[in-house]
């Protein structure tokens, strides 16, 4: 077996489940164990010692887990991908995530949302370590500040996904770094044989109060796939009264075309 899905509407699993299933499943490759409420650091150190091969985790809403349960998984399961760790609150702490960045290299997707305890110390270990970084989820955690979102920026070149909501100490300073991170990706990507140019495609920093509109649209001018449009929303700046005047390309091509008939005469 190489998926297993345990979500939970009503916690019911248990430790013992969890340590026969990585007993009996060493070829796992997908395990998700959303709002598991009953399991604890033996579930974790279960299968960290019987699931290897891990590609995709979802531990969203474990809140029992703790850092040093999730370091020690993330130092065996080396192969990881996918990581949802959305209010995991005990378990991501800056220790957890310098484990997740030296050791799990391949990772691509990882949500953090509402990990209040982590800090730049944390996320700067994850640019640093973990360059396939394609979406990462950061909403909510309240300590990080523009020298995670400029890591990230310098880091991470094939980032599509960034998630900043509520983060307040994030100022213009970041967005300038994102902006100017395109033409580092289109080098990376010349030198590789990949075509990086699209660049970010979603960016949240709704409840960014601290952004100013020039900072932001320089950031929507360098990625053409952000979209401020209607039905197309992939620049969110819900909570943002500042950004209004804030539009993608294509919101303002309409106006240019208006502009551009000639006024009839009276």
């Amino acid at each position: 077996m190489q998926t297993l899905i345990l979500r939970q509407d009503k916690p019911q699993l248990e430790d013992n489940a969890v340590e026969a299933v990585s007993k009996f499943c060493p070829d796992l490759q997908v395990l998700d164990l959303t709002k598991s409420f009953k399991l604890t650091d033996r579930s974790l150190y279960a299968i960290a010692l019987g699931c290897c091969d891990l590609i995709k985790l979802n531990i969203s809403g474990c809140s029992a887990f703790s850092d040093k349960a999730l370091a020690y998984l993330a130092s065996l399961c080396r192969k990881l991908k996918v990581l949802n760790l959305c209010g995991c609150v005990k378990a991501v702490s800056d220790t957890a995530l310098q484990a997740i960045g030296h050791y799990c290299n391949e990772l691509q997707f990882l949500n953090l949302g509402w990990c209040e305890q982590i800090s730049d110390v944390g996320v700067m270990s994850l640019a640093y370590g973990c360059p396939d970084l394609r979406t990462l989820d950061l909403c909510g955690c309240v300590l990080i500040t523009d020298e995670s979102v400029i890591a990230l920026a310098n880091r991470c070149p094939h980032l599509r996904s960034l998630g900043l909501y509520y983060c307040k100490n994030i100022t213009d300073r970041a967005m300038y770094s994102l902006a100017q991170s395109k033409v580092k990706n289109k080098m990376w990507g010349s030198v590789n044989g990949e075509n990086d140019e699209d660049g970010l495609r979603t960016l949240n920093i709704s409840q960014c109060t601290s952004l100013t509109p020039s900072a932001v649209q320089a950031v929507c001018d360098s990625f053409p796939a952000l979209h401020t449009c209607s039905g197309r929303h992939s620049l969110i700046i819900s909570g943002c009264l500042n950004l209004t005047s804030v539009h993608c390309a294509c919101c303002a091509r309409p106006h240019r075309a208006i502009n551009a008939f000639p006024h009839s005469a009276h």
